[in-house]
């Protein structure tokens, strides 16, 4: 099979369908409606897919700190990979939603985090799937046996203390992926205070993809990323930890692998004023 690094088109997926050697995981949600993607999925979904949800299997729950989203439990999510029949290491794990890559890219950076280096993206998402007059199903997907190990990569990842350590060192720079309102405090719809992490900048994670949720090209990604390219290291958050990983996922596409995840997030950071 193809080793294919980041991402994969809808045409290569439909061709791989009954590829024993892909797994297909759906990861449609709404921040505003949680149960929405679960029920997308029971609805119409990509035939074979699995479907993990992001409050359920790609978060564990809430505490006084560690943000909206903290990283969910290991276990638990290797069982669910094992279950959807993903073998370490060989398994090429295929992540879609509708979202502009929001929640698939919170399962690619998570598979990295723990050690699986087979895994994409879907371009364009379940709607350009379905532009493409792609099959669809509402077959639920059974249970497979497969064999997910875990080998957690801690140096992916970032907590507050970090953050406060090493933000404002020369060869440090902190990235606010959230929309630019936002950012400048001007618009808060979710959590309690508004504003950003003193001395980050703004790289809001929308800027990865088009509108139609196709990412841009390698060399847009590379001048996205321009004055920042040669940091030593980026660190990266967001509201929750969630839409960072797209930026993640950009800087990979950039061929810059500097890039950390601040799981916590603003959420977090905002959690011990």
């Amino acid at each position: 099979m193809v080793d294919i690094q980041l991402f994969v088109s809808p045409v290569w997926l439909v061709e791989h369908l009954n590829d024993s050697q892909v797994v297909i995981v759906d990861c449609r949600f709404s921040l505003a409606d949680p149960q929405l993607g679960q029920k997308q999925y029971q609805t119409s979904h990509i035939p074979g897919s699995f479907y993990l949800d992001l409050n359920q299997d790609l978060s564990s729950p809430v505490g006084k700190h560690g943000g909206r989203h903290p990283l969910p439990d290991i276990n638990h999510l290797a069982q669910k990979l094992s279950a959807m029949g993903v073998n370490s290491p060989e398994t090429l794990v295929v992540a879609y939603d509708d979202s502009r890559l929001a929640f698939a890219s919170r399962l690619w950076w998570l598979l990295r985090y723990l050690g699986h280096e087979r895994v994409v993206v879907m371009n364009g998402g379940f709607s350009a799937w379905q532009q493409a007059s792609y099959p669809v199903t509402d077959v639920i997907s059974k249970p497979e046996t497969g064999n997910f190990i875990p080998q957690i990569k801690n140096e992916l990842v970032v907590d507050i203390e970090v953050i406060k350590s090493r933000k404002d060192l020369p060869q440090v720079v902190l990235v606010d992926s959230r929309e630019s309102d936002r950012y400048r405090g001007e618009r808060e719809p979710i959590d309690k205070i508004a504003g950003h992490i003193p001395g980050a900048v703004n790289y809001p994670w929308q800027e990865v993809t088009d509108s139609s949720g196709n990412l841009l090209s390698q060399l847009e990604q590379q001048q996205r990323w321009g004055n920042i390219a040669t940091a030593e290291e980026i660190l990266v958050y967001c509201g929750s930890g969630v839409t960072a990983c797209v930026n993640l996922l950009s800087l990979e596409l950039a061929g810059i692998r500097t890039g950390k995840l601040y799981a916590g997030s603003w959420s977090d950071w905002i959690s011990y004023m």
